[in-house]
């Protein structure tokens, strides 16, 4: 990892609102880009939620509205309050979430990762924003980032107050979970689906929950992982962009759900616009690929890849970031036509 990158965990400064990119809102000013902590019920548990409102803000006018769905292990002021900010600059108004039972958001036992409820969590923004002043309902467009990706994929087939659909770097959660990253762990899905059935009846009986993922990893570890998407990860995660109430781990038992779960399967019901976009060089891109070739329900698809990004690299670099949302802003533009400046 280049000393370059490295620096900016040592030089980024702290935000009143928590958020840890490059150029955040640090303090709401009239007549800029603002942003509103919110907090709202979703099935009984407290969301946590920062919904970002255009310049020059007026609740009597009407506004397109995003949602964006952060990552595995994200949190809202990482890569989701970024691309949301960034959506914010570009006149809508935009809302990010932690999932349920994770980062700010409530939920017992922590950091359950079940992929029911986090397409609930992106319904539940929905829900949220859609009722927010000055939005208009019928202007609603949905991005999913990583493994918030894969979850709007499936949040999108079947409720349709989405008009537009969006994925960046977009991971297939249940897939990896199951055959391991590139396939890496098929020959233990038996010996995980166990230890996941394990876990749960030991939730059931005593009350005791078990985790996976919890291993504390060094730099030297991280640079000899074969995958960009973990090494690169680290760095991002635990270091450059780390934030208390962003983890890798999860419960063991979500893994009986997780194991199960493919977001690319009924693609055919996506009837709205689709854009998805990943890096050329992403480790992950099979996933984007997959999934975007069996959409066939939609006349409206793009694929996009930004030349020489990696997967995590669409997170922050200022460049691949700038070239991401130039297209997002012109698919969401075309498809909501209207101009967005």
């Amino acid at each position: 990892m280049s000393a370059s990158i490295l620096s900016l965990a040592q030089t980024k400064q702290a935000n009143p609102f928590g958020l840890v990119y490059e150029n955040a809102i640090a303090k709401n000013v009239v007549g800029q880009i603002n942003i509103h902590p919110v907090t709202y019920k979703l099935n009984g548990i407290d969301i946590a939620a920062n919904v970002y409102t255009p310049a020059n803000y007026d609740p009597s006018k009407h506004y397109p509205s995003v949602v964006v769905a952060h990552p595995n292990g994200g949190v809202k002021e990482q890569v989701a309050g970024l691309y949301a900010q960034r959506l914010a600059e570009s006149g809508y108004i935009a809302i990010a979430a932690d999932a349920s039972y994770q980062g700010a958001s409530g939920g017992q036992p922590r950091n359950v990762d079940k992929p029911a409820f986090r397409i609930e969590d992106i319904r539940g923004m929905a829900d949220y924003i859609t009722q927010y002043k000055g939005v208009d309902a019928n202007q609603l467009v949905l991005l999913g980032i990583c493994g918030g990706g894969g979850y709007a994929l499936k949040a999108a087939q079947t409720d349709k107050r989405f008009r537009v659909v969006a994925t960046l770097s977009m991971f297939n959660s249940g897939v990896v979970r199951r055959n391991g990253f590139m396939n890496s762990g098929a020959a233990t899905i038996q010996d995980r689906l166990r230890q996941a059935t394990e876990a749960r009846a030991l939730e059931a009986s005593k009350g005791e929950v078990l985790y996976t993922a919890t291993a504390t990893i060094t730099d030297e570890m991280a640079d000899k992982m074969p995958f960009d998407l973990y090494r690169e990860g680290h760095y991002y995660y635990n270091r450059t962009h780390a934030h208390p109430n962003s983890t890798f781990k999860y419960t063991t038992s979500s893994l009986l759900d997780l194991m199960e779960f493919d977001a690319a399967t009924n693609m055919d019901l996506i009837n709205q616009p689709l854009l998805m976009i990943a890096g050329s060089k992403a480790d992950t891109y099979y996933m984007t690929d997959q999934a975007f070739n069996v959409a066939t329900g939609t006349k409206e698809k793009e694929l996009y890849l930004i030349p020489g990004a990696t997967h995590i690299q669409t997170y922050y670099v200022p460049e691949y970031v700038n070239q991401a949302m130039n297209k997002l802003k012109e698919f969401f533009a075309k498809n909501l036509k209207q101009t967005i400046n």
